[in-house]
């Protein structure tokens, strides 16, 4: 054989040899379709992970991210009375009340009072000392105008929880002023109604037949963690007409407020307001005499404190 002829035998196997890698290097040229691995090595392949943790397989498994799951999603089931019972065993056994004592003092008011001619000073405070079922409560509210005590009063009362938001009270109210001095058993309820209003209504029971009611309603709206308005409302009524006391039978006045207070603590918090107060009736008759109106506006302001 001649060295042309070996050359060309020589470049001839050297061509064979290298074809698989040529045709692996433009596969990508290649227009028929790979050949398809066995179901079952995909399935392995899909779900046996590499050694850095994620699948080897370059498919992206649609079944374990929730794709291929077609069927419905079961709703929530509603809840029952079990759940409640589970979910909150209290309310099955009824409220437990705490058998230690604590107490409370409150001044909702503490007020100064701008008058026609004149200030004045306005109070209510309230305080307690018991149970959560059984309290004993001091009540006082009152006013002065121009240096003189208009009216003052104070109750001694027993207090009994009745529900969750209410209480029922008993006992005695002695009024300073107007007038003499007077002794009276008193009756009432007081708590939280629907809508969270605080209201207290209380009836008085006097010598000689005398009867009373005071009627009382506020809420409280927080238009900031800080800043609340109260909105209060207070009605006062007779059995009967008392000329010493300058009031009249049925419905004596009825006083309306509303007081911003900015609360730096829940225990100071100053305020300013409005107030509102009319008397009707015999009330209205008496103050009329003395030369005063029947119906009054006043700005006040004060302080709210508890301990």
């Amino acid at each position: 054989m001649s060295r042309v002829s070996q050359r060309a035998v020589v470049a001839l196997s050297l061509m064979m040899a290298t074809a698989p890698a040529w045709s692996q290097d433009h596969s990508h040229h290649a227009h028929a379709p790979e050949p398809q691995a066995p179901k079952q090595s995909q399935d392995h392949a899909a779900h046996r992970p590499s050694a850095a943790g994620v699948p080897q397989s370059g498919h992206h498994d649609h079944a374990a991210m929730g794709h291929g799951d077609t069927s419905p999603v079961e709703p929530i089931p509603p809840i029952t009375d079990a759940d409640r019972a589970a979910a909150f065993p209290l309310l099955v056994h009824g409220m437990h009340h705490a058998s230690e004592r604590n107490s409370f003092v409150l001044i909702d008011r503490l007020e100064a009072v701008d008058l026609d001619h004149g200030n004045g000073q306005a109070w209510e405070a309230q305080a307690w000392f018991g149970t959560d079922l059984d309290r004993l409560w001091l009540r006082s509210e009152g006013e002065r105008e121009r240096g003189r005590t208009e009216s003052a009063d104070l109750e001694l009362l027993y207090g009994r929880s009745v529900s969750p938001w209410w209480d029922v009270v008993a006992g005695l109210k002695h009024d300073f002023k107007p007038g003499d001095s007077r002794d009276w058993a008193a009756l009432g309820v007081q708590g939280m109604s629907p809508y969270k209003f605080e209201v207290s209504a209380t009836a008085y029971f006097g010598e000689g037949g005398a009867a009373s009611a005071r009627l009382e309603a506020e809420y409280e709206l927080l238009l900031t963690s800080r800043l609340i308005l109260q909105p209060r409302v207070e009605a006062e009524l007779f059995g009967q007409g008392d000329t010493q006391r300058g009031v009249g039978s049925g419905l004596s006045t009825v006083e309306a407020g509303l007081r911003l207070r900015y609360e730096f603590t829940r225990r100071f918090a100053p305020y300013v307001g409005v107030t509102w107060e009319r008397a009707y009736g015999g009330t209205a008759d008496h103050r009329r005499d003395e030369g005063e109106s029947a119906e009054d506006t006043r700005l006040v302001g004060g302080l709210r404190l508890w301990f």
